[in-house]
């Protein structure tokens, strides 16, 4: 088995390179798909320097997934953040997950946050504490056969919560596997300047109303909110 990568960028130049040159070191790697949103920085040039095939896109993570997977033909598909960087051997660690457990049509890894910061520790611990119970988001590198991917309908073009939506279908495919013997580090950037408790309140705002049937775009201009987020009280 071979692994498409797809990773959704918009002006993405800081956290990309690093990501890029992580994957450049794993192994069964059939190509790098970097799918941009209309990115006005480096990012485009820098993923093409590295080798990465560029698509452009209509902005949002959605869509940019489903348009990067529609095109992908690895026999797997791995959904990345650019901000997200997989330990080294992580590809191998996939496919012998996948070889091993021949009923299972995907699964994730085990997220790290990145910093020392004792919120980051906690979201590590609240992270593996959702996995448990078989939740689990976009930053934790998704994984999914092709054949089961486009079986179960494929990623919606939500604003958000498109990554939350497909697990719970991935769930309903099959047993998913967590993978911990590699994990992945994401960057806790985007809760810096944030107090705690207002990301918290913030999830379960988001959640509470997804279960509503409020709208993705909806949801969307709640995270991106930061009229009413407090800042950092320390």
């Amino acid at each position: 088995m071979n692994i498409s990568i797809i990773i959704p960028t918009l002006n993405e130049e800081d956290a990309l390179p690093a990501l890029l040159a992580a994957l450049k070191k794993e192994a069964n790697i059939a190509e790098v798909i970097v799918v941009d949103g209309g990115s006005t920085d480096c990012t485009c040039a820098l993923a093409k320097n590295a080798g990465a095939r560029v698509i452009e896109s209509v902005c949002g993570r959605g869509q940019q997934l489903r348009a990067g997977a529609d095109l992908a033909k690895g026999d797997v598909l791995w959904f990345l953040h650019a901000d997200t960087v997989p330990e080294s051997g992580a590809s191998i660690a996939l496919l012998e997950a996948l070889e091993n457990s021949r009923d299972a049509p995907g699964g994730n890894f085990r997220v790290v946050f990145d910093g020392d910061s004792e919120f980051a520790k906690w979201l590590t611990g609240f992270y593996a504490w959702l996995r448990s119970h078989g939740i689990y988001y976009g930053d934790s590198a998704v994984f999914v056969r092709r054949s089961i991917y486009h079986e179960i309908g494929g990623l919606t073009d939500t604003a958000l919560m498109e990554d939350y939506e497909f697990s719970r279908r991935l769930e309903r495919a099959g047993p998913t596997l967590n993978i911990d013997t590699a994990n992945v580090v994401t960057s806790s950037r985007r809760f810096n300047n944030r107090a705690p408790w207002w990301i918290v309140m913030q999830w379960i705002s988001i959640h509470l109303l997804y279960y509503c049937n409020f709208s993705g775009r909806c949801l969307s201009k709640l995270y991106n909110s930061r009229i009413h987020s407090p800042a950092d009280q320390k």
